[in-house]
């Protein structure tokens, strides 16, 4: 007998559907195993794709969430999140708390549970909706480091396009991403993947990181303060519209080595390629010991239906 579950898609860090990053979300996926959540990850094929569980410890957490490229599992992502908190409200899984204008839940992820914050707002027909949906990341981690001569050829560039006094390296919150400073947005248009050059160096560091992040100082827009492209090497060898996780990671990157004098700051991604994103970004602790990192963002709805498997 088929089997159907719920599900939605739902387009993160953007109030306007169609723009953002999109994640489809299924709905009391616990009775599906891992080959054949990564099966529907690809007949998504959206950069992810989150399935909602119940939590194993219900003292910690209150719904469980497990993430999925076309490719394989990861442990934490940003815009999964987003999307899925949302998805929680909209489908009728998480009440808002009537007491306030915030409810905060504990979300199960493969690193562990995570807090996560929705701000109210107040919907057309009078419930209390989503303004906003924030996640805590893991504390940052700051790994291996790479010569700028090798990493920049991989993305097309030189050295000289990359910000003089800063590494190529490798920051998790949660998932690692290969974090690349460049000098402006000439540079930043400029990259392109080299996806077999890409593959070797991931193979070489032992899968170190998950994929790339570059970006520079100043945003696509008047409000944003810095602009980042994200590229995903094979199997899947695409660009991100926009990536929570790697943001969370940036704005530790860019807190660490002084890039910004402000640990809050608007972080902006897609608008080159038609899917413009924005996030508040904020970094919990000082430079030479963070916390956290605070990643938040709007989402909306655009597929609610029924998966038939």
């Amino acid at each position: 007998m088929p089997r159907t579950f719920p599900f939605m898609t739902v387009d993160a860090f953007t109030t306007q559907p169609l723009a953002g990053n999109a994640c489809a979300i299924v709905f009391d996926a616990d009775s599906l195993d891992t080959a054949t959540m990564q099966a529907i990850a690809r007949e998504m094929n959206l950069s992810e794709t989150s399935f909602v569980l119940r939590p194993s410890d219900p003292s910690k957490a209150d719904f469980r969430a497990r993430y999925f490229t076309p490719g394989e599992e990861i442990p934490l992502a940003g815009h999964p999140t987003i999307a899925t908190g949302f998805a929680l409200v909209d489908s009728g899984r998480l009440t808002l708390r009537a007491d306030r204008d915030r409810t905060t839940i504990g979300l199960e992820l493969n690193v562990g549970p995570i807090r996560v914050d929705i701000t109210h707002a107040a919907s057309s027909d009078g419930r209390s909706g989503v303004a906003e949906v924030a996640m805590y990341q893991k504390t940052p981690e700051f790994r291996a480091t790479y010569p700028a001569d090798v990493a920049a050829p991989i993305f097309g560039l030189t050295p000289d396009d990359l910000l003089p006094g800063v590494p190529v390296q490798t920051v998790s919150t949660g998932t690692p991403q290969l974090m690349m400073a460049v000098r402006d947005h000439d540079a930043l248009r400029r990259a392109t993947l080299d996806a077999p050059a890409y593959d070797r160096l991931r193979q070489a560091s032992g899968n170190e990181f998950f994929s790339a992040h570059l970006f520079c100082l100043g945003g696509a827009t008047p409000k944003g303060d810095v602009f980042a492209r994200h590229f995903t090497g094979p199997p899947a060898s695409f660009e991100d519209p926009f990536t929570g996780s790697a943001t969370g990671g940036m704005g530790a990157y860019l807190w660490r080595y002084g890039l910004i004098k402000s640990p809050r700051f608007t972080a902006e991604q897609g608008h080159w390629i038609q899917r413009p994103g924005t996030a508040s970004v904020e970094v919990i602790g000082p430079r030479d010991s963070m916390e956290t990192v605070r990643v938040a963002g709007p989402a909306a709805a655009v597929v609610r239906g029924e998966l038939t498997i």
